[in-house]
């Protein structure tokens, strides 16, 4: 199997995508640790499809803002399956809520900052004493940082433009150390983010623009994010991925 003995962290591993990347992942063979907040019912609901699938996971509650929580999972990590981490997938963050500069503070913009940068920034510092020769680092970025996003999501792509550039940075430092990353630009993908902050004849209009004529599944990302993590991608490193149905080109 692709992943068969290799340890992965999944931080927001149990919603739409996440949840997609943790089963990808142990279905082919990985030893997964899947970080979740606030959905406890669904992390179990997780846990329990892979391990009826045969895989093998955990499961970890914490705040990936949090230096204290972030520790935990490294930790809770290492408790269970050893010292090296061999894939860590930051796809912990969100929007939070659609607001136009006059409509947000100081305080919405750095929460929505904290949420999608310094959550991957934390778990990336984290994980690397750890991570070994052959390692990948999968971001979670977005169409929106490379365009500026829909109208009220100037905060979501400012941080996700800088989780780009974050990525680009990383894939420099760590490239000595034979350790990959990468990160994806989704476009319009069929989760509950855009359920909650896309209006549906927007949404219908955006994926009849696309190319392939509709929206993407999850678990096409979830395979995207498995070819990268593996030797198949040993070549590739500090690209900003777009999975998006051609929609923008890059």
């Amino acid at each position: 199997m692709k992943h068969e003995n290799k340890v992965a962290v999944v931080t927001g591993g149990v919603r739409d995508i996440g949840r997609a990347v943790s089963q990808r992942l142990a279905a082919e063979g990985a030893k997964v640790v899947i970080n979740y907040h606030g959905s406890h019912d669904m992390a179990e609901q997780t846990l329990a499809d892979i391990m009826a699938a045969g895989g093998e996971a955990i499961l970890y509650r914490g705040d990936m803002t949090s230096q204290a929580d972030v520790d935990g999972l490294v930790a809770k990590t290492q408790e269970a399956y050893g010292s090296s981490i061999d894939i860590l997938v930051n796809v912990a963050g969100g929007m939070v809520a659609r607001k136009t500069i006059d409509e947000m503070d100081l305080e919405f913009f750095n929460k929505v900052i904290q949420l999608n940068l310094n959550s991957t920034f934390l778990v990336t510092k984290a994980v690397v004493p750890h991570m070994p020769e052959g390692g990948a680092i999968i971001n979670f970025a977005s169409q929106a940082g490379r365009d500026g996003g829909g109208p009220g999501a100037c905060a979501y792509a400012t941080s996700k433009g800088a989780v780009m550039t974050f990525t680009r940075s990383m894939a420099k430092e760590l490239g000595p150390k034979g350790i990959r990353v990468n990160s994806l630009c989704c476009g319009m993908i069929s989760t509950t983010f855009h359920d909650t902050f896309s209006k549906p004849e927007g949404r219908q209009a955006t994926a009849g623009n696309t190319p392939l004529r509709r929206e993407g599944s999850p678990t096409e990302v979830a395979a995207t994010v498995s070819f990268l993590a593996s030797s198949d991608a040993a070549f590739i490193t500090g690209i900003n991925m777009d999975v998006n149905g051609g929609l923008l080109f890059s």
